[in-house]
């Protein structure tokens, strides 16, 4: 059993239901799903950077992408519809916790000149979304065999209703927010 839910079951249930005064256990918010997404411009004119894309993704999630086209052509960024423009990768489970630790404890202290997570990347529905600039703050990637420096998008879906419940719940967990 990952190691965050453990602590989730142990001693964030518990003072999540004494601080919003819960009357179920299943009403405190829980995590629903990781979802990492790398959107690759370049990825038309030079495919190959989809190929590093994808496996830079494997290893930091630890599961194979899902390569995502494009939905409808737009003349002013040369694309057209159905073209590969992306992948994403969704964690679910204990995989989720496990990269959510990863993060927290590895990666987010690796970024530099590091001062917080926005507290406004709340979508109002207890969602939280943050981005990265590059992929070389997980310890998995190897600098040396990186081609480009990528940025990519991390969605965390709670079930919490509020944006506060969100927050509470990730700060619970370990994320560093910015005051």
């Amino acid at each position: 059993m990952p190691r965050l839910k453990d602590t989730y079951k142990a001693e964030i249930i518990p003072a999540m239901m004494q601080k919003f005064e819960y009357k179920n256990v299943n009403q405190v918010p829980r995590l629903e799903k990781v979802v990492i997404n790398m959107g690759l411009g370049e990825a038309k004119d030079n495919p190959k950077a989809l190929d590093s894309a994808v496996e830079d993704l494997t290893v930091i999630a630890g599961q194979k992408p899902v390569v995502t086209t494009a939905k409808k052509s737009v003349a002013n960024f040369k694309v057209r519809e159905g073209m590969k423009i992306g992948a994403k990768v969704t964690l679910r489970g204990d995989r989720m916790y496990e990269f959510i630790d990863k993060l927290i404890s590895i990666a987010i202290p690796r970024v530099r000149d590091f001062r917080g997570l926005s507290p406004k990347s709340f979508d109002g529905r207890g969602n939280f979304a943050m981005g990265f600039k590059e992929q070389l703050v997980f310890p998995e990637i190897e600098y040396d065999k990186v081609d480009a420096i990528r940025g990519m998008d991390i969605i965390v879906v709670t079930t919490a209703e509020t944006d506060e419940e969100a927050r509470e719940l990730l700060t619970q967990m370990g994320m560093p927010f910015a005051h």
